[in-house]
């Protein structure tokens, strides 16, 4: 075919899932609980962090900041799932189809330098006890959260860039949402060097920033071993287990879609592994951050309080 002819699509269509008959308009509604379920539960999160002074620490700060990155996160991608749910394949133009996936990428790897940015405050605050204060001060907190946001858009620009100057000859992008893959299956042209390009760019951030989360955790390991009593390393335990938690479902996930064999994509399970990062990890975040966490259910207690003795004097 003449190149000149493969030119910029003016629209995609998104496939969504294969869903028919009664099953459709029940997975539409689980699927809008869950999404509004995570919107108010990160909203609660950032709201009390900001409402109490007993949450005013540096792992706090960044909890939030986590809530407000899957807010984001959440909606990039829920609402053409629900659209496509409940309609069936769905027309998207391209701006708003290689907006969606970099505007993706970039909060994904944005929640990798966080992910990351929170596994270093862990290790200051049980590794360097006394200078924590010093190190994490709130102008450090500050920049390390704006530093993640800024490294997190700035990488997506390269796969995203790549990806929007391909020329397409196909339509239907066999996915919920527009993704790298199911995209460059619709170029007129090879692809393979685009996805080894994508590959090293995705895997030199994600392999390097867990690198990083693994080393401080060993570090943290150690330091809790050594601790007298095992109350103290039970205590200093259940300060981390929530973020290893949130990591290992974030990044085994991201691993297997875009690290892992091709072989995934072809068989369309990347839909349904793609679930997991995009819709079930902010879902369970405030969950994981909240269930067992004492402190949160007792800032929980003394903001509900204040709201009652307010609503009283009305």
């Amino acid at each position: 075919m003449d190149p000149v002819n493969h030119t910029w699509t003016q629209s995609f269509i998104l496939a969504g899932f294969t869903i028919t008959g009664t099953l459709r308009p029940l997975v539409f509604l689980g699927t809008l609980c869950i999404y509004l379920l995570t919107i108010a539960g990160n909203l609660f999160i950032i709201v009390l962090v900001r409402a109490d002074s007993g949450l005013s620490t540096p792992m706090y700060f960044f909890i939030s900041i986590l809530s407000f990155l899957e807010l984001w996160y959440v909606s990039t991608t829920v609402p053409t799932l629900l659209h496509t749910l409940l309609h069936g394949c769905s027309p998207i133009s391209s701006a708003a189809c290689f907006i969606q996936l970099y505007v993706f990428h970039s909060l994904g790897m944005t929640e990798c330098y966080l992910l990351g940015v929170m596994a270093l405050d862990r290790y200051l605050a049980i590794c360097r006890p006394l200078r924590y204060p010093a190190l994490m001060s709130r102008q450090v907190q500050l920049w390390l959260a704006l530093a993640s946001w800024a490294a997190g858009f700035s990488a997506a620009l390269v796969p995203a860039s790549l990806t929007a100057t391909l020329p397409f000859c196909l339509k239907v992008v066999v996915h919920y949402f527009c993704d790298l893959a199911p995209l460059m299956q619709l170029a007129c042209v090879d692809t393979s060097w685009h996805a080894q390009i994508y590959i090293v760019v995705i895997a030199m951030i994600n392999i390097c920033d867990l690198v990083l989360i693994l080393g401080l955790y060993g570090g943290i390991l150690k330091a809790i071993l050594k601790l007298p009593s095992a109350a103290s390393r039970a205590k200093a335990f259940s300060t981390c287990s929530s973020h290893i938690t949130v990591v290992a479902l974030f990044f085994g996930s991201a691993f297997i879609v875009y690290v892992g064999p091709p072989g995934i994509q072809a068989e369309g399970i990347d839909k349904i592994i793609a679930l997991v990062y995009s819709l079930l990890t902010p879902f369970l975040n405030p969950v994981i951050y909240t269930l067992r966490n004492k402190e949160v259910k007792e800032a929980s207690r003394r903001v509900t309080q204040k709201i009652g003795f307010a609503l009283k004097r009305l």
